[in-house]
């Protein structure tokens, strides 16, 4: 095992008999593993999150989609080859046009779905994590294989984490959609269509047709265009020439200035205890109208255990980004004052998207696309400083809810197969839901997971403030009974995940 690092810390709650989900509003239908993580490295929430694993706060949890009413695939989109499409576009043109002329049409976009990339149904939350004072050295040296016990191992940084209570975890719902479906029967002789004439086709389908016969128009005015004047560009060929860079750029002498702040997540920065009382303002506000909370349910203490606890550790590496990796709130200042904020996690190979909210009067910006398209070109500025960060995660992508698709828009993208945690092209996948909520999507049946549980002997535990593998542990506390629940945990965050994080021990 390598020597002098940090340590993720973490508390195993296994699964759940099923909570709301906040989808299709089935009471009992969702259904997560959980646990609570006291300190989390980079490195290790990276490798959680590419097998299906998200954080809410401090709570870490993984859907157990062949279970849930609504499966949750983890998605992800490739900036770096990504192009924005007309209605990306068109929400960029929007916005400039606000900060040039202060144009501000009132009311939500009907063109936006939702306004955040990551919004889900909140887990249920543990009933109670231990509240113990852990002490843990950031540079403990373990020696000894699994096999053997080690040498005991004090620990000696202090990290001391408040007792969630029943009512900490959120429960962000997202906009309700109908949760029944109608099955298709064949009509009875001599009822339904008349084979004699041409098959239905739906409005959907003839809408699409009639937009491609207009772009192929365009596309031969265009070409002709070309010919007659092969000097001067046209307006169709000059902003399909433009990049995503060049969309956001604020223009010259605007009439509401915007500016983009990253501020890490911790309250001894000056830039975050500063904005922090208006950032909360924001929250509330954003609650209450979008997804009618009551105050109580979005208080400062809320929004802090929500979205400015994090179990991430800042840190910082020679070959990647500036600002380090962690959590941090992207802030969007207009005219001033704070109407947006973003908060994401920077980790070694992505962004990974955690929360969107805004002022309720700017809703009619679309700010949840607006900040997903500057949060990809976000990860493209760092992946120049750091050439391995190249993906940006939208959370989860949820086929059965009809108005969650909008994620799969972010494209190219993919999704992570929930049983050889591999990455397949989101085109590979929508076919494969057509019939049922629930797919394999990796279609190598010969296929499974690289880090499948092979050794429990070999996972970590902390006992008794000492670390050591499980087979010491087992040996100490003869005839214990949890086992199966420690199978469970390390077959679900992996081999080597289980060979590095702690899984405290009472």
């Amino acid at each position: 095992m390598a020597e002098n690092k940090s340590y993720t810390i973490v508390e195993y709650f296994g699964g759940n008999d099923g909570y709301r989900c906040g989808y299709c509003k089935n009471q009992t239908g969702n259904f997560s593993h959980g646990m609570w993580s006291h300190t989390m490295t980079v490195q290790d929430y990276q490798d959680l999150i590419d097998r299906g694993w998200r954080r809410s706060g401090k709570y870490v949890y993984k859907p157990i989609m062949k279970r849930a009413c609504c499966p949750q695939y983890t998605i992800r989109c490739h900036p770096l080859k990504f192009q924005p499409s007309k209605t990306h576009k068109k929400v960029l043109k929007k916005m400039n046009k606000f900060i040039c002329k202060g144009e501000l049409h009132k009311g939500q976009d009907d063109g936006e779905l939702m306004d955040s990339v990551c919004e889900e149904a909140g887990p249920r939350e543990p009933n109670k994590v231990c509240h113990f004072d852990l002490k843990c050295d950031t540079n403990i040296n373990i020696k000894g294989e699994a096999a053997e016990c080690p040498t005991i191992v004090e620990v000696q940084k202090e990290v001391v984490d408040a007792t969630p209570t029943g009512s900490e975890m959120p429960r962000m719902d997202p906009v309700p959609v109908a949760g029944g479906r109608t099955a298709t029967t064949a009509p009875k002789p001599g009822i339904g269509a008349d084979p004699s004439r041409p098959p239905c086709r739906k409005a959907k389908e003839l809408r699409k047709e009639r937009h491609l016969q207009k772009q192929q128009m365009r596309q031969h005015a265009d070409d002709v265009s070309s010919i007659v004047s092969p000097d001067k560009p046209t307006s169709t060929q000059s902003n399909q020439s433009k990049t995503l860079e060049e969309f956001i750029t604020s223009p010259e002498n605007p009439s509401h200035p915007l500016e983009v702040k990253l501020v890490p997540v911790n309250f001894e920065d000056p830039q975050f205890t500063d904005s922090y009382q208006q950032s909360a303002a924001v929250f509330s506000a954003y609650q209450m109208a979008i997804h009618g909370d009551d105050p109580s349910e979005c208080s400062e203490s809320e929004f802090r255990r929500f979205l400015c606890d994090s179990p991430l550790e800042a840190e910082y590496s020679p070959d990647g980004p500036e600002m380090g990796y962690g959590s941090f709130h992207q802030q969007y200042w207009l005219d001033g004052r704070i109407v947006a904020v973003g908060v994401i996690d920077i980790l070694p190979t992505c962004v990974s998207s955690v929360y969107l909210y805004y002022h309720p009067d700017f809703a009619s910006l679309t700010l949840g696309t607006y900040s997903a398209l500057r949060e990809i070109a976000f990860t493209r500025q760092l992946h120049k400083q750091s050439p391995k960060l190249t993906h940006y995660y939208l959370g989860f992508y949820i086929h059965s809810c009809p108005k969650m698709r909008y994620k799969g828009q972010y494209r190219p993208s993919d999704l992570l197969c929930p049983e050889t945690y591999v990455w397949v092209p989101i085109e590979r996948c929508i076919p494969q839901f057509s019939n049922c909520r629930y797919a394999r999507l990796n279609q190598d049946p010969d296929a499974g997971d690289a880090q499948v549980l092979k050794d429990l002997g070999r996972a970590l535990v902390l006992y008794r403030r000492t670390v050591m593998p499980y087979a010491a542990y087992s040996r100490k506390r003869k005839g214990s009974s949890d086992e199966g629940e420690v199978r469970q945990y390390a077959g679900l965050v992996g081999q080597e995940c289980a060979e590095r994080i702690l899984l405290y021990r009472s």
